[in-house]
């Protein structure tokens, strides 16, 4: 067995200069708590009875528990009646998209669900099953693992058949080094493997990766030929789930994959390869001839170039979709406004596709700073949900509904029934008031801030200061021109030491309450962005993960119960579903429920 080197075979190390926001496949946030683009990019969902819908009867349906195949291999099925050729645009309204596309940095809906699908493979990923359900299937590994008895380590082999975009096979210790690369916090702030490679890997929490500890040995991942072993610190039963994740896929060795600058050109080894990306505008995509289809047993190739336009008008994307014109008849949406659901949902038929999702949004008060939990409460009472949701583009009870929770509707061992404060939290500003006398914080002010560049941003926080207001807060709400992560994850920045109310979308990394509760919650994690953190918490997540398998679920479902009932640290706002629009010419409309996306793998241009 190999261990990798302890530094890229250059022997670089970029230069750092403290934090840097930034560093990672960015979600967006429109504003706190409200139209929050989704973070974090796995998990479970619902089929076609329960998840992805087209037509006239939308219902927001609970989350399946994903199902395996591990023996499934290349090539993935034909999809019926597919024709090769054309080109797809992809318009994504009021987001930016990915300022890097490093796959190590990836942990965003938007970002992970275009490269994990068309440039950037993994050693498992899914595919989209008979009733839509997602699966869980190799991808550069043969098969999805094999663990030792108390799955403290794993092996993947690595497929001999897989290639670069350069024709070169893709190697055991390439695979190897691109995991090692997840373990860097420095240089991939936020990306995923801060919250499960340095977590569950041996040694993780001491050891800061290849850039950051130049020349620090790390063996807990080792290679032998096309053989890739990992060791973890306690025991991991979900790394098959973890290791679809494009953090666990290869990178060129050495100065090859040097960040940040490997972000903007990176290697494909998917069956598309990136022939131009502009940073908050587009992203374009073309075949890439040396992908080998007999490889991948769930991606496809038949469009020819994909064209993603991103940070685009709401209104505008609207009208170029239901226009049927030859510009969006070979286009894809991935919203459409409130004000045109019903025209949508009449005219459009399967055309429009409703794709359920294992996310929630939430409101985070800092909890250093909001230290009653009355005052939390209160601001639970003071959100305008219908209104904001109005407000923001989304269809009350279609991509939103109200939430009680962490955990979303139909996760293994989510507690059914139970309200934080008794009864399902509306507006309303009365008793929200009522809260905030007994707190004897009538007035009480809150700072916060907001993305001035997106209308729909602008109108959902003039809704919200209105809300709240009304419950008797004051509401200072600051104008930024970059996304709100940018400000909320910098423990520097000046602004985000002024601000206690932040927000965080987030979605299951796979379908386990431990993807949930841990990275919003847990002391320190990335994006516990209300600084939550209570010790007895903290013991009782570390301790849920020692017990028997078919015991975790439900010990998450109580931590979940419990968290919100004694402390109330975050505001669930809604539940959240996605809806979809595709042009008369886009064959096989779908969603895909892992990664609550567009279906990109499985579509194709009518001819």
């Amino acid at each position: 067995m190999q261990t990798l080197p302890t530094a890229p075979a250059d022997g670089t190390n970029p230069e750092k200069k403290g934090w840097t926001p930034m560093k990672r496949n960015k979600p967006l946030a429109l504003v706190a708590g409200a139209a929050l683009i989704t973070l974090a990019a796995c998990g479970g969902g619902g089929g076609d009875d329960e998840g992805s819908t087209g037509g006239t009867d939308r219902e927001f349906g609970d989350q399946g528990a994903g199902t395996k195949d591990e023996k499934l291999q290349g090539p993935a099925e034909a999809i019926e009646g597919a024709t090769e050729g054309g080109t797809v645009t992809v318009y994504v309204a009021g987001d930016p998209g990915p300022n890097s596309l490093d796959p190590t940095e990836g942990w965003s809906v938007l970002g992970n669900s275009i490269q994990q699908a068309l440039t950037s493979r993994s050693l498992t990923q899914y595919k989209r099953g008979p009733d839509g359900e997602p699966v869980l299937v190799p991808d550069l590994a043969t098969d999805l693992g094999t663990p030792n008895e108390d799955y403290t380590e794993w092996t993947f082999t690595i497929r001999d058949d897989a290639t670069w975009e350069d024709g070169k096979p893709i190697t055991g210790e390439e695979v190897a080094w691109g995991i090692q690369r997840s373990l860097d916090a420095e240089q991939f702030p936020s990306g995923p493997g801060t919250e499960y490679s340095k977590a569950y890997f041996e040694g993780g929490q001491d050891y800061n990766g290849p850039y950051t500890d130049k020349g620090k040995a790390y063996d807990a991942i080792s290679f032998d030929g096309q053989d890739v072993t990992i060791k973890m610190s306690k025991p991991f039963p979900d790394m098959d789930y973890w290791g679809a994740f494009m953090a666990m896929g290869p990178a060129p060795l050495g100065k090859a994959s040097q960040p940040p600058n490997y972000g903007q050109d990176p290697l494909s080894n998917g069956p598309y390869k990136i022939e131009k990306f502009t940073v908050g505008e587009e992203l374009v995509l073309t075949k890439n001839d040396q992908w080998i289809a007999d490889s991948d047993p769930a991606r496809h190739q038949y469009v020819d170039e994909w064209i993603f336009k991103f940070d685009q008008d709401q209104a505008k994307v609207d009208q170029i979709m239901l226009s049927d014109n030859s510009d969006s008849q070979t286009a894809i949406a991935t919203s459409i406004g409130s004000d045109k659901y019903k025209q949508a949902n009449e005219e459009l038929g399967d055309r429009l596709v409703q794709q359920t999702a294992q996310c929630v949004s939430t409101l985070t008060p800092d909890y250093t700073k909001i230290t009653d939990i009355n005052i939390r409460k209160a601001l639970a009472y003071a959100y305008p949900y219908n209104d904001m949701w109005l407000a923001t583009g989304e269809v009350p009870g279609v991509t939103r509904v109200p939430a009680n929770s962490v955990m979303p509707p139909g996760m293994a061992g989510k507690v059914d029934g139970f309200q934080p404060d008794g009864e399902q939290i509306t507006f309303n500003p009365e008793k929200a008031k009522e809260l905030l006398t007994e707190a004897d914080a009538v007035g009480y002010q809150i700072n916060m801030v907001y993305y001035e560049t997106d209308p729909l941003a602008v109108a959902g926080q003039k809704q919200l200061t209105k809300g709240l207001e009304t419950a008797g807060f004051k509401v200072k709400a600051t104008p930024i021109q970059v996304s709100p992560y940018d400000i909320w994850l910098d423990p520097e920045n000046k602004i985000n030491k002024t601000l206690n109310l932040r927000g965080v979308n987030w979605c299951s990394d796979w379908p386990a309450g431990s993807t949930m509760l841990p990275p919003l919650l847990k002391t320190g994690a990335v994006y516990n962005t209300a600084q939550f953190s209570e010790a007895s918490v903290d013991d009782e997540m570390d301790n849920i993960a020692t017990l028997p398998l078919e015991e975790q679920a439900d010990a998450w479902g109580a931590l979940d119960e419990k968290i919100m009932t004694d402390y109330f640290p975050i505001i669930p706002t809604a539940f959240r579903n996605d809806l979809f629009v595709f042009g008369t010419k886009i064959g096989n409309p779908s969603g895909d429920a892992a990664l609550g996306a567009p279906n990109y793998k499985d579509f194709y241009v009518m001819q």
